[in-house]
């Protein structure tokens, strides 16, 4: 029988039962005569004190609070991919049907839905033993990913019945099998889930293989592992939401998760429309085909806000366990801690710097820890790989939010409004961020792409920081003073900006960069430095090499070289030579 409590206060979403001697921490709860849904945070003598993921207006003391027996979970199961959910897994397309566009209060809906039927292929065999993540059925989810029904954590038997290949519902009993305890359990083509638990694995994998987004500043420049956690701190405009885009867009990730934690409405709109229109440029197909959407708007319950990041983390856990490399985009972890903040001053918890949870940092680091390559129950391999967007308020990274998740995440991609309002995308300041994951991807770029890539990319990073020393001195003095090395070098500088950094989103031509134009790129413009470093040395004005064009020509490459034409770049090679050789000729 399910417990049940009497609300004694209530303070926003945070409401105190009287009488809940039969409640456990973490336990879902249904509030009021409108059901609504909550969670048991704290546990007193004869009170509790529950967080309630829909608005409490209208509730009175003495309403009665019921409990389910069981933490709040998600439902894992083919239909979830190509569906916009809420922060508690509520399909907002059934809302809708219901409610119109503005979504009422309680009302208990499925997550998955329970009608559709599933072409199946029953993997399973009689008499076989089957453990945890042992595959016994498949389905098309959709068109780009297979669905794989996986032996839930905890549940292992001989298989005692097993359905023919068919159509069935999500709810509907595919085996049967006998635990060596002698019970009988049934499988459906579903589970559930507690949010707040990792789903166990077999072992952590090392980091070895990027992920690749086909944007140049973050694969060549500060590249991210697959299974890693990347933080993308910026100011309100300098396009956080534009860079999650691209990489949702064309990352190599089998499945896109995309947390919409607290934006503004009309954001999340926006996102949600242009998914629907995006074609993944991988299969062809429409990109919700494997994409799951959690959109949790800055006017919803501040409370669903918080439960949004970690129902996002555990269906990326349930695909990674099928064997998928599965990227998350978390935006952004700042609308999270504020939920936090807000809930914790209701609960009247001593409050710590700028008035944050003491336990903010243990919060984000248990969050990013769920990221990882992973050996999975069944033996595969799979991946989350988490990327977390900050706001930070007034674009200032010392706030506590930025500092807390620099201490848990490996990869720094630091927004700077300057670049943005100055046209730069991505406006990634390549002196602020950084990635520790370079020495574990050196030995796949230089295997994978050339021998040379890390020692270009190490040249192309000295340059950029010796160009901003020379700027500090330019502002003082001007550049007219500078000897001709130094102005080389924020010539070139200017190429590495325009010519390899700057991406443009909207041209079909440069939206997306495959590793090798990247790396070919990177050789043009340092062979061109090499050149004609060579001849300033032999006292060649860098006036006369400015002259020649070549400068300005690669700038433009990124849009002039086709992504299937990269034997173009051996003549930009032959013109940076003659260009070159005529200066080597007035030098003599």
């Amino acid at each position: 029988m399910s417990s049940t409590a009497k609300i004694y206060g209530i303070n926003g979403p945070v409401v105190t039962l009287d009488g809940a001697a039969g409640f456990s921490m973490q336990e879902m709860v249904f509030v009021g005569k409108l059901g609504l849904v909550g969670e048991v945070i704290s546990i007193g003598a004869g009170r509790a004190t529950i967080q309630v993921y829909e608005s409490t207006t209208s509730l009175r003391p003495g309403e009665e609070v019921v409990g389910s027996g069981m933490p709040i979970s998600v439902t894992l199961g083919p239909g979830i991919i190509g569906t916009i959910f809420d922060g508690i897994q509520r399909p907002l397309k059934k809302i809708e049907e219901r409610d119109g566009h503005f979504i009422s209060r309680g009302g208990n809906y499925e997550p998955l839905d329970a009608e559709r039927l599933w072409e199946v292929k029953v993997k399973a065999k009689c008499g076989a033993i089957i453990k945890p993540g042992d595959i016994y059925a498949t389905c098309e989810e959709t068109p780009s990913i297979e669905h794989r029904c996986l032996v839930p954590p905890g549940i292992e038997g001989e298989v005692v019945y097993v359905a023919p290949d068919g159509k069935y519902r999500v709810n509907d009993t595919v085996i049967k099998l006998r635990t060596p305890e002698g019970e009988t359990r049934e499988l459906s083509l579903c589970h559930k889930w507690p949010i707040r638990v990792p789903r166990p694995i077999r072992e952590k994998l090392e980091l070895s293989e990027p992920l690749v987004t086909g944007q140049r500043v973050l694969d060549s420049i500060f590249p991210l592992a697959k299974g890693g956690t990347a933080a993308l701190p910026g100011g309100f405009g300098a396009g956080k939401t534009m860079v999650q885009h691209q990489i949702a867009k064309w990352c190599d990730a089998d499945i896109i998760i995309y947390v919409g934690c607290g934006e503004r409405g009309n954001e999340m709109t926006q996102v949600l429309e242009e998914f629907s229109e995006l074609v993944d440029p991988r299969t062809g197909h429409k990109l919700t085909d494997r994409t799951v959407l959690i959109a949790n708007t800055s006017n919803m319950p501040v409370a669903a806000r918080e439960a949004s990041i970690y129902t996002g983390i555990t269906i990326a856990e349930y695909y990674r366990d099928m064997g998928y490399h599965v990227a998350m985009m978390a935006d952004s972890t700042s609308r999270w801690a504020e939920a936090l903040r807000e809930v914790s001053g209701r609960l009247e918890e001593m409050p710590a710097e700028e008035g944050f949870p003491a336990y903010l940092p243990s919060r984000l680091a248990a969050f990013y820890e769920r990221a990882g390559r992973v050996m999975t129950l069944g033996g595969d391999v799979g991946s989350v790989t988490v990327i977390g967007a900050v706001s930070p308020t007034g674009a200032d990274f010392s706030e506590p939010v930025t500092q807390a998740t620099k201490r848990f995440t490996r990869c720094f991609w630091a927004l700077d409004k300057s670049l943005a309002y100055s046209r730069h995308y991505p406006a990634v300041n390549w002196t602020q961020s950084y990635s520790e994951y370079i020495g574990e991807l050196t030995e796949w770029y230089d295997t994978n792409v050339a021998p040379q890539f890390s020692e270009f990319r190490a040249r192309i990073l000295r340059l950029l920081a010796e160009e901003t020393s020379l700027m500090e001195i330019v502002k003082l003095i001007g550049s007219d003073v500078l000897p001709d090395d130094q102005k080389l070098i924020i010539e070139i500088a200017r190429v590495i900006r325009i010519g390899l950094l700057q991406q443009d989103a909207y041209n079909p031509k440069d939206t997306y960069s495959p590793i090798k134009k990247q790396f070919l790129m990177m050789k043009t413009i340092l062979h061109l430095y090499d050149r004609a470093k060579s001849l300033v040395e032999k006292a060649v004005p860098i006036s006369r090499l400015l002259a020649t064009g070549i400068f300005e020509k690669l700038e433009k490459m990124k849009y002039e070289i086709p992504s299937d034409r990269l034997e173009l770049f051996d003549e930009y090679i032959k013109e940076i030579d003659a260009a070159t050789s005529t200066g080597e000729e007035t030098a003599k």
